[in-house]
């Protein structure tokens, strides 16, 4: 298990101070891959991918660049077409960044690879020249549609990003206490000592918040669940969107916005065929598999046998 070192970790402009477990994993593949791969974190949109690669290569390299494909010009993709001269490619991104690159001490992050597959392509020979290292992010649900046409480079390691766990909420609202009370509670068995009705209070915040950083963020400067709310809503939307571009039917949009509908219902599963109509088998696996891939969902499957290799036991039918 890793131990969380005591780093904290700004979130981009932001007064408040975010903690993220995530950080050590970083650190965990810096020291141990030196380089031979690159690092690939996922995840859905908003959850803190772009700030704590750019955070990590603020704190732990002499310097750092931060592409963002997403807003990239033209002529910084281009540099990714034709990779043969590497030290053409790094000459044109020092100038066009502004940032002097130091063999072995710099860091290339490259944010939203989704909109720029050749650089994700070009990471094979880019770990093969070993003079710097590189952190790519995206969102699943976009990467997946943008890499038909491209080599997946094998010198890819991989990390998926969550929005805020609970303990990381605690941390982030500025109480050090209670996660490390519950810990030692569980592993002494004394149950009885928890003071249950101020626990449960933390955890309703919590789940009445959420742990996605720009809500958490709202939430502690307004104190106001209403714009809280409002910040969620248009991540939600921005969801919407993306589905649209990957589903022009609609049908992954549907199957995403009915699930609190389907959850309230009184059935063992989620009916898939009463959202979007009957549909063969192999269709309705490939939507639902989408929408798994795009990390905004957690899926729960029911098992046959609740002892341990529960995936030996599990009805991918019944979720």
């Amino acid at each position: 298990m890793l131990i969380l070192q005591e780093r904290i970790i700004k979130m981009a402009k932001s007064e408040h101070i975010f903690k993220r477990k995530i950080y050590d994993l970083l650190l965990k593949w810096k020291q141990e891959e030196d380089g031979r791969t690159a690092l690939l974190i996922e995840g859905a949109r908003r959850v803190g991918k772009s700030t704590i690669a750019e955070e990590f290569g603020k704190n732990e390299y002499e310097s750092y660049i931060v592409i963002d494909f997403s807003k990239a010009s033209k002529r910084v993709k281009d540099l990714f077409e034709d990779i043969s001269d590497l030290e053409t490619l790094f000459m044109h991104l020092q100038f066009e960044y502004k940032v002097s690159l130091i063999e072995r001490k710099s860091l290339i992050i490259f944010d939203e690879i989704q909109f720029c597959p050749k650089a994700r392509q070009a990471i094979k020979h880019l770990v093969a020249d070993h003079r710097y290292d590189y952190i790519e992010t995206g969102s699943l649900i976009s990467i997946s549609k943008n890499t038909k046409d491209i080599l997946i480079p094998s010198e890819e390691d991989y990390v998926k990003m969550n929005p805020l766990d609970f303990e990381e909420f605690l941390w982030a609202v500025g109480d050090t206490i209670t996660s490390n009370l519950l810990r030692d509670v569980i592993e002494k068995r004394t149950y009885r000592s928890i003071p249950h009705r101020i626990l449960m209070k933390k955890f309703r915040t919590y789940m009445a918040i959420g742990g996605m950083p720009q809500a958490i963020e709202t939430y502690l400067n307004t104190n106001d669940l209403i714009r809280v709310d409002k910040v969620k809503r248009g991540i939600i939307n921005l969801y919407l969107s993306d589905f649209i571009k990957i589903d022009t039917s609609g049908r992954i949009s549907r199957l995403y916005e009915n699930i609190p509908a389907q959850l309230n219902r009184k059935v063992s599963r989620y009916m898939v065929h009463s959202v979007i109509g009957d549909t063969d088998e192999k269709k309705e696996d490939m939507l639902m598999s989408e929408l798994a891939a795009s990390m905004t969902i957690n899926m729960c499957y029911h098992t046959a046998d609740p002892s341990n290799g529960l995936f030996f036991f599990f009805d991918n039918e019944y979720f």
